[in-house]
């Protein structure tokens, strides 16, 4: 028996239309729907899942895996420059400094081999920096906003930019002073013989310490741009700044008052660049908008005006 809540559900001693095969296409398949609707639930749940941490450490490996393979490729190419050009050219301040017929030394047959590698490895790096900060800064790119990643691409080349101009600022002064204070102690029994080693470690830490600091007005600019800080919070900080500057410096420059003392001075004249540029670049705070007037004051008001018309 049929079912009067069918809608195909015809009364008795009734005769079909002669559409009615075109009606029943036109009914829909519900189960199909149903199924089109599961599914497509399940997408939107799919899209609305938030980001896990194994998805951020899976991300961040793929870009320090790139970082890596991009500096590797640096290594290959400064490696055939490495004992004619770069080694030469990154002792010269020191061996400017050094007595007549001094040289720098090594105490085991693979040191010098073992300098030219990290003598390229460390120039590639500095020829490649521009993609390996490329690769840092896309990593915390999915977490801003769509008009705040389109400053990834310039702050990376800036970070490149500002990094090579730390390690210049090193190699053309901060060599000259130091090595010309330590140099000046070679004098009568006590003469100067660098260990090749040692001395390669104490010029690629200060090179890349300084490469490192000078990446201050970058980030402050960054985090201002995100709206974290403003110049007067920075203002403010300026005192525990001065204090974090030589802590810094003393972590970064190997244990000589005088290689602290010629990073701390960059770095508090950086944080005061740092100032200067959150006040022109940094989030302006939107105008708080003009209260509006309450709806249930506009009758009344209205009303005072008629009686105030009327009034002889």
């Amino acid at each position: 028996m049929s079912d009067p809540q069918d809608p195909l559900y015809l009364p008795e001693n009734k005769h079909l239309p002669d559409d009615y095969p075109s009606l029943l296409e036109q009914v829909p398949d519900t189960d199909d729907e149903v199924e089109d609707g599961e599914e497509d639930g399940d997408g939107e749940e799919g899209e609305a899942q938030p980001v896990t941490l194994r998805d951020h450490l899976t991300e961040l490996r793929k870009r320090l895996t790139r970082a890596f393979l991009i500096m590797l490729a640096g290594f290959v190419i400064c490696w055939p420059f490495a004992d004619s050009h770069i080694f030469p050219f990154l002792f010269e301040p020191l061996m400017r400094h050094m007595p007549e017929g001094g040289a720098l030394i090594f105490t085991s047959p693979p040191e010098a081999f073992f300098t030219y590698m990290k003598i390229a490895f460390v120039a590639g790096i500095f020829l490649t920096s521009p993609l390996v900060f490329y690769q840092l800064w896309a990593f915390i790119a999915p977490g801003l906003y769509q008009e705040e990643k389109i400053y990834i691409l310039p702050v990376a080349l800036a970070s490149a930019l500002f990094f090579t101009l730390g390690a210049v600022f090193c190699y053309y002064v901060v060599f000259d002073f130091i090595f010309a204070f330590f140099m000046s102690y070679n004098q009568g029994f006590v003469q100067a013989m660098p260990k090749l080693n040692e001395s390669l470690t104490f010029v690629l830490q200060l090179l890349l310490a300084f490469g490192l600091v000078f990446q201050l007005p970058l980030f402050i600019f960054f985090l201002a741009r995100l709206g974290i800080v403003t110049a007067d919070k920075l203002r403010s900080f300026r005192r525990y700044a001065i204090f974090l500057s030589f802590i810094v410096s003393a972590l970064l420059t190997p244990p000589d008052v005088l290689s602290l003392f010629l990073m701390a001075g960059p770095v508090m004249l950086l944080y005061e660049v740092s100032i200067l540029i959150v006040a022109a670049f940094g989030k302006k705070k939107k105008d708080e908008p003009a209260p509006e007037e309450d709806e249930e004051d506009l009758p009344s008001t209205h009303q005072d005006n008629n009686v105030t018309a009327n009034k002889p």
